[in-house]
């Protein structure tokens, strides 16, 4: 793999940079191929400190990737709904659902595989029971699926957009009173962890919101998304210049959350045994209810004292 340095990356260290544009290997992967002598700049061997600089050309060289396969690991796990053909998980924030590059502990399936066995198979050994996802740091609801019958109705479902889900989202600025978001969304060329509305290209993505309380600087949204792509809510928010609070990747400064303040908060879907609405809810995370509470403590008090 060839890449070259432009000049909005000049400065940054080398494993920082190889980390933005190859995001599907961990950091840790690319650092072991740095040191193995598997990256060269400009012809020649560097160190992962090394700074890049614009028109840097810069040649990877992979290793063999060995193998994932998921493995049942005692996790704690909060469970919002389970019958013989679903499992309705409250994913927390930080935990990854499969594993991937740089991911093979501490994910959601290894602790749903410990505590409920086998799951659909339909996606084979590293995603079993994973019919979608929800990004790292997002948390809430998340269903899986127990059988391949039951991952088959659930996809089918997905597909023809028949299941419902709701997001509790704060984001940077004020929003209108409701809103929808219908720019396209493709991979970001240039950082490929990011997602983009700016291409020509790329696939169709409904976002809707409404406001559920607006402060001085920020507006707390239910968002409805009619599509699920890759960090949807993110980057169309983002593209408003609203980005979602704690979002780094996508514009919104630093903040001492710890995580960014999106929350799966209800998923409802037909059940693939008797067609029958299930409706799932999960509330706040802790932290985000926590730095709500914050805020409207922030507010100027009404009929205070006057000047």
């Amino acid at each position: 793999m060839e890449l070259t340095v432009e000049a909005d990356d000049s400065g940054k260290r080398l494993d920082s940079f190889l980390h933005e544009r190859l995001a599907e290997f961990s950091r840790a992967r690319l650092q072991s191929w740095i040191k193995a002598g598997r990256v060269d700049v400009n012809g020649a061997g560097a160190r992962a400190s090394y700074l890049v600089r614009a028109g840097d050309t810069i040649v990877v060289s992979p290793a063999a990737l060995a193998p994932l396969k998921a493995e049942a690991e005692q996790l704690p796990l909060k469970i919002l709904y389970e019958d013989a053909d679903v499992i309705v998980v409250d994913k927390p924030a930080g935990m990854v659902v499969h594993a991937g590059a740089g991911h093979s502990r501490g994910t959601l399936v290894n602790a749903l595989l410990h505590r409920f066995g086998p799951l659909s198979a339909v996606n084979g050994d590293l995603r079993p029971g994973i019919v979608h996802r929800l990004d790292r740091e997002t948390s809430g609801a998340l269903v899986v699926a127990r059988t391949d019958r039951a991952h088959h109705s659930l996809a089918a479902q997905f597909q023809a957009r028949q299941v419902e889900k709701i997001y509790l989202a704060l984001v940077h600025g004020k929003t209108k009173p409701h809103g929808r978001i219908t720019t396209p969304i493709a991979r970001d060329p240039v950082r490929r962890i990011r997602m983009t509305t700016k291409l020509a290209s790329g696939r169709e993505a409904i976002t809707e919101y409404r406001l559920l309380e607006a402060f001085d600087r920020f507006s707390y949204l239910e968002v409805r998304i009619g599509t699920g792509r890759t960090h949807q809510i993110r980057v169309h928010f983002s593209s408003l210049r609203h980005p979602v609070f704690g979002d780094r990747v996508y514009g919104a400064p630093a903040s001492d959350l710890g995580r960014f303040f999106l929350h799966a908060h209800r998923l409802q879907f037909q059940s693939p045994s008797t067609g029958e609405p299930i409706r799932v809810e999960s509330p706040l995370a802790p932290e985000l209810a926590s730095h709500l509470d914050a805020l409207r403590a922030a507010r100027p008090k009404a009929g205070g004292d006057q000047p």
